[in-house]
């Protein structure tokens, strides 16, 4: 009979990593989580620049994400305090030519009704096809037959321009990080069924307070140390190899009982297809990637939005690129000031060149808010991340977190989910990585 899983290694410290160490390390198991990097977070991280702690990209979570918030509370984090949660809206400045809609906080699904009823700036056949389509997609428990692109799914159910403009196609942007015409619509309901179909507190919308390393990546590494596990940071492992007698050799040779790889998938093909898992990892190669781009503005402490974050109209034939803008002070009055502009989906808009990107939604701020004032920032910090997440196209295959071998098990937003890649499917991606490895185990006793 096979040895009990007492050792566990985690490779890859991003937040799909660090949940499936904490299961691992709740479960009993003595943990060693490696990361390449010297920060915690992988994708969704906090990154010193200049001395200012920021994060490498604005987040905003949904009530709708249990499992991340039950890890939270796990590992110590007082959520009233690490996040500001409002109702769900997508509001735009006032007099942008935009719309304002705020769920009300009532019990679903009155508080979409009301919403609805109440929006500024959509006319009756704008709220029409959003009611219709919101009936029809919950009749449909929002699923589909056939995958097909939001666009279409969109003409499908006769949806007003305005309202494409000014509530799916932002919303697709900010959820799949991918453009309508080639996201995956039943991913894209599946977001909503958490959002426009959720009970009222699963559609909140919860902004972070603090930086994402610190919002759970430190408090999960510190919970491992501990349960009696180590943290290693700067830790790349390159190699990975079954040993003699069950287990696995990691690196210089170092032996674990289990491992979960919660890499990126290039990195995660290269240690798969190591591990004998060859065909797993030729499937990882597949994979498109769409960037993310933040642009950082700081004024003085006093300049403030009316609102913790407001939608923009974005129109790249108008150098508007911005997506979304966040008022950090209004989230941490230790960054008062500062601005964060969000563009998903950002491979156009980067080719601008940083500098005259961060000057172009400047202007984008000045104009849409009508104080000319913010055309001239104190000071700016562009943060793209390239490979941010993964293209969330129609049909698209994704691996399971069982890779088939024993007691090795696969970890990341882009494993098999119905969400897209966000913190949550990190999250649910490495509870379900170490539940697979702690079954082994079980079956094994």
């Amino acid at each position: 009979m096979a040895k009990a899983a007492h050792s566990a290694a985690v490779i890859g410290g991003g937040w799909a990593g660090c949940s499936a160490a904490v299961e691992l390390a709740r479960a009993g198991c003595n943990v060693t989580l490696f990361e390449a990097a010297r920060t915690l977070g992988g994708r969704a991280r906090a990154v010193d620049v200049q001395g200012r702690q920021l994060d490498n990209g604005q987040h905003i979570l949904l009530g709708a994400y249990k499992e991340s918030l039950r890890l939270m509370r796990a590992v110590g984090i007082d959520l009233r305090a690490a996040v500001l949660t409002l109702p769900l809206q997508m509001r735009y400045p006032r007099d942008s030519g935009g719309m304002d809609f705020v769920a009300p906080r009532l019990p679903a699904p009155l508080h979409l009704a009301l919403a609805l009823l109440r929006a500024d700036g959509l006319a009756f056949a704008d709220k029409m096809a959003l009611a219709r389509f919101s009936s029809t997609a919950r009749w449909m428990d929002w699923r589909l037959h056939n995958d097909c692109s939001v666009s279409e799914l969109l003409e499908r159910y006769d949806q007003t321009e305005r309202l494409i403009e000014l509530m799916w196609r932002p919303l697709c942007l900010a959820a799949l990080n991918t453009a309508p015409e080639r996201a995956s619509a039943q991913v894209f309901l599946a977001v909503l069924r958490d959002s426009l179909g959720a009970s009222r507190a699963s559609s909140d919308m919860l902004l972070p307070r603090v930086d994402l390393s610190a919002l759970f990546p430190v408090a999960a590494a510190a919970f491992v140390e501990r349960a009696g596990g180590s943290v290693r940071l700067g830790a790349a492992i390159g190699t990975l190899a079954p040993a003699d007698g069950g287990g696995w050799l990691l690196g210089d040779g170092e032996r674990f009982d289990a491992v979960v790889i919660a890499t990126a998938p290039p990195a995660a093909a290269t240690l798969l297809e190591q591990a004998g898992a060859a065909a797993l990892a030729a499937t990882l190669q597949h994979f498109e990637y769409e960037p993310i781009t933040t642009c950082y503005l700081q004024y003085p402490a006093a300049t403030r939005l009316e609102l913790p974050f407001y939608a923009l109209r974005d129109n790249a034939a108008s150098g508007h690129w911005g997506q979304f803008v966040f008022d950090r002070g209004q989230l941490d009055p230790a960054q008062a000031g500062l601005f964060a502009v969000v563009i998903s989906a950002s491979g156009a808009a980067s080719e601008l060149g940083r500098e005259a990107l961060a000057g172009a939604v400047a202007a984008q701020l000045a104009a849409v808010l009508g104080r000319p004032q913010l055309a001239r920032p104190a000071w700016v910090q562009v943060i793209s991340e390239k490979r941010a997440t993964f293209a969330c196209t129609p049909g698209l295959a994704r691996p399971a977190n069982a890779t088939g071998l024993a007691r090795l098990a696969l970890a990341g937003d882009y494993t098999a989910s119905d969400y897209p890649a966000t913190i949550e499917s990190a999250v649910r991606s490495g509870v379900a990585a170490a539940r697979v490895v702690l079954a082994q185990q079980a079956v094994e006793k």
